[in-house]
């Protein structure tokens, strides 16, 4: 069981992540963010669940939705604003944007907008932390749309063959774009997928993060001990549609119904429900804790909408290697 010190940080992770989100969603409509963007609010559980046991020099691949991981892990949240800005300051310097994020800082090694691409890549930092002999772990986030590429395949049989220090992080929030996962896979069972490669896998709530919390940090400990990767599919849902600020609630995509069953079960009221019940988080706190946030997140857009521009001089800047 976790402290009650890394009980309240799993809180303060949360709500920064979905806190981020909403003002994103907020500013979105201004037409000043020139990218893309995939909200992952409902989904927060998984990536505070994970992060929160992973040292600064373990690694994390991310994707098209990654915000929650780089914001998990300790990214800079200033640089990441200002990369969603396209701005000069931000994590890639203006040229990612949302969907591709970096911080090698803490171990962010990018996140990729090629469904199933982070696979093989955090599959080879934890082939490169086998080499080099430390216990580096790398954690590995994707969707249940990427475990129909062939690199979800490859990469769990490459990394039980040579027993690699990695977690397969599964956030199954059931749909591929507007695509359900029972019109692309015969059983809800994507677990069970890693038995096949001799990987332990594992089906857990992906909206209680103490669960994921337990599970990952079991996994982890399996890396680190030598003892090969582990398969985690979280089960969750993304409140958002798959781009933009949208829903994609109604008639030929998500039903009102399964949406208003996951609105239910959010991960943060269910969260601070738990934490009040047991004593841990006062009013008094909890006030303290989302001022704080507020005051970050503030701090962050302030920094982002008055960062520069890349100049039209830098175009060609980084796209060859001298």
């Amino acid at each position: 069981m976790l402290e009650n010190e890394r009980l309240i940080e799993l809180y303060k992770i949360m709500q920064t992540i979905r806190k981020v989100e909403q003002k994103i969603e907020d500013e979105y409509k201004y037409d000043e963010m020139k990218t893309p963007i995939h909200l992952s609010i409902g989904q927060e559980a998984v990536s505070a669940g994970v992060c929160i046991h992973l040292r600064k020099d373990d690694y994390i691949f991310g994707t098209h939705r990654s915000h929650s991981q780089y914001i998990a892990k300790g990214g800079d949240l200033k640089r990441m604003i200002a990369e969603i800005y396209l701005r000069r300051t931000g994590c890639s310097l203006g040229r990612g944007g949302s969907m591709h994020l970096i911080d090698t800082d803490v171990g962010i090694f990018g996140s990729s907008a090629i469904v199933g691409g982070n696979l093989p890549l955090g599959t080879g930092t934890a082939l490169a932390s086998k080499l080099q002999n430390n216990d580096r772990v790398t954690a590995i986030f994707f969707g249940d749309g990427a475990v129909d590429e062939g690199t979800f395949h490859e990469s769990l049989n490459f990394a039980s063959l040579k027993k690699l220090p990695v977690i397969y992080i599964c956030e199954n929030n059931s749909y591929a774009i507007n695509s359900h996962q029972s019109r692309r896979h015969t059983k809800n069972n994507i677990y069970k997928w890693a038995h096949g490669y001799d990987i332990p896998g594992y089906q857990i709530d992906g909206n209680d993060v103490i669960k994921v919390s337990e599970f990952a940090q079991e996994a982890i400990s399996r890396c680190r001990n030598g003892e090969g990767p582990t398969l985690i599919e979280c089960m969750t849902y993304r409140w958002k549609g798959h781009i933009g600020t949208t829903n994609d609630v109604g008639e030929g995509f998500r039903p009102k119904s399964e949406y208003d069953y996951w609105i239910s079960k959010c991960p943060i009221k269910w969260y601070v429900d738990y934490l009040k019940g047991i004593g841990i988080l006062e009013e008094k706190m909890d006030s303290s804790i989302n001022e704080e946030i507020d005051q970050l997140i503030s701090d962050a857009f302030e920094f982002a909408k008055n960062s520069p521009k890349p100049l039209p001089t830098e175009l060609l800047d980084f796209v060859y290697a001298n």
